[in-house]
């Protein structure tokens, strides 16, 4: 009794659905009380175990978000914050359970309240009077009724996932974090790595959020934390737990990259994708059906000797577990995370593909933040690419959400790294769909179902890896034309062996951006591709009804770098002018204007030049058209563009009205030729 079960939840960002009402709540019938009420005022009893039973009923209640508010409203983080420090260590990691699952199923708002409500001041005296308690009992202090129970190491295992979450929402907490120097309270933690391994992931995961963008915290980074970082990365335990902790620790040694002597930084950055290497190169597939034959014997042994009563538990709490997973909030875009703090301790073996899945998605995170200049944030990855002023209308630099970026820099120090390691390669391998086999376990085993999720998640995030690697690398670094022909031929199958991959958002979403970079660099090259222009439309057509702006962009830009090949080609008016057709009608109809520009600019790439592409805009009457749209456009511009679009945005869009009144002046001189 005591451990949350809450699911571990990296709230960064929150879906905006996730957000709730703090003034709303069930209210109860007339004369009865409410269930918030009674728990609370139980706080304050004075025998222990009733505080602990108060603590671990509130921590259940807090894992249901329609809960959620009622607690609030009746000042829920002020009732626990003090119980962090009570007498009784049960009572301690009840009520640090519950005030996690408050911040992992509460999103930002509930964060940002619970930073404000002060739950930082007890939370960082607790994390010390830990790690004071580590340091004198050696890590044994056990309390009498439950002699195999370290309840130092659990407190804190709980507290630190409670600072993980809130620093994640809150610029306050981190500065807090830097002020009482937590960084060295969390060393301490993560130096019992040997023997706790979920406290030091648990460590190595709040530190990878708080690293990033803190140059304040950096300058705490002295050789002696170096050190301890390394020691973990040099460890050899075998076990996924520690391949996923040693994958952390190399993302929270890239953050700090620049505290590192520069004597020392490339082999570092060898270290880093090494261990990245060696944990892709495991096939997640496979260690599903060997844990799985794993647990199938394991229990068979237990039911040997135990023939009724174990079975029945492992059974029951499986199921009863995965009905509490269908409780909390669904997974958000960047924190797809690790199912395994809803595992009973039985369930061993899941808990163990857990780790390696997220070690794998951690990974190929880490890969593509590499790949870039500085990191966008998630909102910049939804924003637009746009073409510069050039004649040609058309700049390659995107991100994958269709950011324009500055000129990507990977150096080539890490990218000779990255090929020394062999990553591309295993990335690409990780682009394919799971195994058959490896789903069918997971479809059939209820505590084994949550996985499909991660294994389709390290699917979409190998692919956002392809396509950074795309974009910062040339036709020899990736093997020559023969293996970027055979990539095309690959992205092609993914897409078109799935029948229903249009309505796969998250999906269609990486594997259109990885097409769009190799498509680019195919025709920067002149190098053919596999795809034919009837597959390339069946997809564009599916992909621009998606609900996803970045789907959209992807498939409008993929039509323009196909369409530009074309205009070259002869006897191809009659595809241009299918081309010509749909990137118009998005034009006039998509109610995006991110989605707009983008097609704008396919336009002019496509009709830039060529007696072909001349043929194909008089007969669709591309002039007439642009024409008609230029004003709306301005309109639409002017009256959408506050408050809907950044100012990055609407600089791009204006830089793409400009040249549409050039494009059109160009085919106004062509039209007089004539």
């Amino acid at each position: 009794m005591g451990k949350s079960k809450a699911k571990r939840f990296r709230p960064m960002p929150f879906a905006p659905a996730g957000r709730m009402s703090l003034e709303k709540e069930s209210q109860p019938g007339p004369g009865a009380a409410s269930p918030a009420t009674e728990l609370l005022e139980k706080l304050q009893h004075p025998s222990a175990d009733v505080r602990e039973f108060a603590c671990a009923s509130i921590s259940k209640l807090l894992q249901q978000k329609q809960t959620i508010p009622a607690f609030v409203q009746r000042d829920v983080v002020r009732c626990l914050g003090p119980m962090l420090l009570d007498q009784s260590l049960a009572v301690r990691e009840t009520a640090t359970g519950a005030l996690r699952n408050l911040s992992a199923c509460g999103g930002f708002e509930v964060c940002d309240d619970m930073v404000t409500k002060d739950v930082m001041t007890p939370l960082v005296a607790l994390l010390k009077e830990c790690r004071a308690g580590l340091e004198e009992s050696n890590g044994s202090l056990k309390e009498a009724k439950d002699t195999n129970k370290n309840y130092i190491e659990d407190i804190a295992y709980e507290a630190v996932n409670l600072l993980w979450n809130v620093c994640e929402c809150n610029s306050t907490a981190v500065s807090i974090f830097n002020k009482e120097d937590c960084l060295h309270v969390l060393l301490q933690y993560l130096k019992r790595f040997r023997t706790n391994v979920d406290l030091a992931i648990a460590v190595a995961s709040c530190l990878q959020a708080v690293t990033e963008d803190n140059p304040d915290l950096l300058l705490s980074f002295d050789a002696s934390v170096h050190q301890v970082l390394e020691t973990v990365m040099l460890s050899s335990d075998k076990d996924m737990e520690h391949i996923l902790l040693r994958t952390l620790v190399a993302g929270v040694t890239w953050n700090i990259k620049n505290t590192l002597p520069s004597a020392s930084q490339a082999g570092t950055i060898n270290a880093i994708l090494k261990i990245f290497s060696e944990c892709l190169a495991i096939d997640a597939g496979e260690t599903v059906i060997r844990m799985k034959e794993a647990e199938t014997e394991r229990l068979k042994s237990s039911a040997e000797l135990e023939p009724e009563a174990n079975v029945t538990e492992v059974d029951n709490t499986v199921l009863k577990e995965d009905e509490e997973m269908e409780e909390v909030p669904k997974e958000t875009a960047k924190g797809q995370n690790d199912v395994s703090d809803l595992l009973p301790r039985n369930t061993q073996e899941v808990k163990q593909v857990a780790a390696l899945l997220l070690a794998q998605q951690t990974a190929l995170e880490i890969i593509v933040n590499m790949c870039c200049n500085e990191d966008p944030s998630d909102d910049e990855w939804e924003e637009l690419s746009s073409s510069d002023e050039s004649d040609t209308f058309m700049d390659n630099s995107y991100d994958e959400g269709g950011t324009l970026l500055s000129p990507l820099c990977l150096s080539a120090e890490i990218h000779t790294a990255l090929m020394n390691h062999l990553v591309p390669k295993k990335i690409l391998e990780k682009t394919a769909f799971p195994s058959n086999a490896a789903v069918d376990i997971c479809t059939h085993s209820p505590a084994w179902k949550p996985l499909i999720k991660k294994l389709n998640m390290v699917q979409y995030r190998a692919l956002t890896c392809l396509h950074s690697i795309l974009l910062v690398s040339d036709v020899d670094c990736l093997g020559g034309a023969s293996v970027l022909q055979s990539l095309s031929h690959h992205l092609s199958q993914l897409i078109f062996s799935q029948p229903e991959f249009s309505t796969q958002v998250e999906f269609l979403e990486a594997v259109t951006s990885a097409l769009r970079a190799l498509l680019q660099m195919l025709a920067s090259n002149n190098i053919s591709q596999s795809m034919t222009p009837e597959q390339l439309m069946t997809l564009c057509e599916a992909g621009i009804h998606s609900s996803n702006i970045s789907v959209r962009v992807n498939v409008v830009s993929i039509l323009g770098i196909a369409g530009s090949v074309l205009a070259k080609v002869e006897d191809t008016a009659e595809t241009l002018k299918m081309i010509g057709k749909f990137l118009l009608d998005v034009t006039t109809k998509d109610p995006s204007l991110v989605v707009v520009g983008e097609a704008l600019d396919a336009l002019f790439d496509v009709f830039a030049d060529g007696k072909e592409a001349e043929r194909a805009a008089e007969q669709i009457r591309l002039l007439h058209v642009l024409r008609d749209f230029q004003p709306v456009f301005k309109s639409r511009i002017r009256k959408e563009g506050k408050g809907q679009y950044s100012t990055d945005q609407l600089c791009v869009l204006d830089n793409v009205k400009l040249n549409l009144r050039r494009f059109i002046a160009y085919q106004e001189t062509l039209e007089k030729k004539k």
